[in-house]
């Protein structure tokens, strides 16, 4: 006789006490509840800043919300490596939970480096692991809440909010015009929606991706930039050549726009759309579009990954020119 696996009940209540504490605190429920009026936060493109600034050679430096959130996802990762590693090493064949699901994604990334990438998989498979996760934490911590809604009231000429005291609960009302005084400066800010964050990634991947390309072909592989081998033998077809190395080298540079703007637009663009759902119905609405959210997360951060391990295994085969000699031969 087989005992019946007891089902995990739990997460239902945590759900159900969730919702419950949102009518609490939101709407007043039964006449008992804080009614605490939910206004939509302010929505801004440079990253707040969260302590004085320190001047440095390189201008100044200071704690923003998205460097919170920024550590807080390396930390989180360094936690998944040492439980895994752990299992790993204490002989557990099967990993379950979310070691278990981390492992499963590595492995399905690994064999879409081995199928593009070839003998360059064991180099190109860490950059190509490493962006993917530190983006898909990075996109997932937009649905954590409190994150951009809990922060510091800072006064400010230009300030748009009103503060409400409810119970021990400080918190900021939108303002009548030409009446506010205070801006909310958030103490985590989804670094995905930092140009900071994105532009920094998008540059390490363009620079990986050259790397790689000389590692790979030597000083040959500038040729496909400044290709003049052809210009006195075949004219007509060199300047063709010419004039393609100056469109590689534009391409290089818009790679790093393309990958910035559309892991920073999208991003931020879910974070604009989870407040003013929030602000509009607090309760339960929003976590319809969580959903939609931790999708759109998870293909931006494979995008990303999926893209910079392409150029960088394209980067490592030779260009066409090259090819078609060795065709010849």
């Amino acid at each position: 006789m087989t005992e019946t696996p007891k089902q995990r009940v739990w997460g239902r209540w945590v759900v159900l006490a969730a919702f419950i504490l949102g009518l609490f605190l939101f709407t007043g429920f039964f006449g008992i509840g804080l009614g605490i009026k939910v206004v939509m936060p302010p929505v801004v493109l440079p990253p707040e800043a969260l302590t004085e600034p320190i001047q440095t050679p390189l201008g100044p430096f200071f704690l923003s919300g998205s460097l919170v959130a920024l550590l807080f996802a390396d930390i989180l990762i360094f936690i998944l490596a040492f439980f895994i590693s752990s299992a790993v090493k204490k002989g557990n064949l099967i990993l379950t939970g979310i070691i278990g699901a981390v492992e499963a994604l590595l492995e399905m990334l690994h064999g879409m480096t081995e199928g593009t990438a070839g003998k360059w998989t064991k180099a190109i498979f860490p950059w190509f692991a490493t962006i993917t996760l530190i983006v898909m934490i990075a996109n997932w911590t937009e649905m954590i809440p409190g994150v951009e809604t809990i922060g510091k009231l800072e006064k400010s000429a230009h300030g748009e909010f009103a503060v409400q005291q409810v119970g021990p609960i400080q918190s900021i009302v939108k303002a009548e015009e030409g009446k506010g005084e205070y801006l909310l400066i958030p103490y985590v800010r989804v670094v995905s929606t930092d140009l900071n964050f994105t532009v920094a990634l998008a540059l390490v991947a363009v620079v990986m991706i050259q790397v790689f390309g000389i590692r790979s072909q030597g000083g040959a592989y500038f040729s496909k930039f400044w290709n003049t081998g052809t210009v006195f033998s075949k004219p007509i077809f060199g300047v063709i050549d010419f004039g393609v190395g100056l469109l590689e080298i534009v391409s290089e540079f818009s790679k790093v726009l393309s990958f910035a703007f559309r892991l920073f637009g999208n991003i931020f663009a879910g974070s604009v759309l989870l407040f003013v759902i929030g602000s509009l119905v607090p309760v339960f609405a929003q976590s319809i579009f969580y959903l939609l959210e931790f999708f759109v997360g998870a293909i931006q951060a494979f995008v990303f990954g999926l893209l910079a391990m392409t150029f960088m295994a394209q980067a490592t085969q030779g260009h066409g020119g090259e090819h078609h000699e060795e065709a010849h031969a």
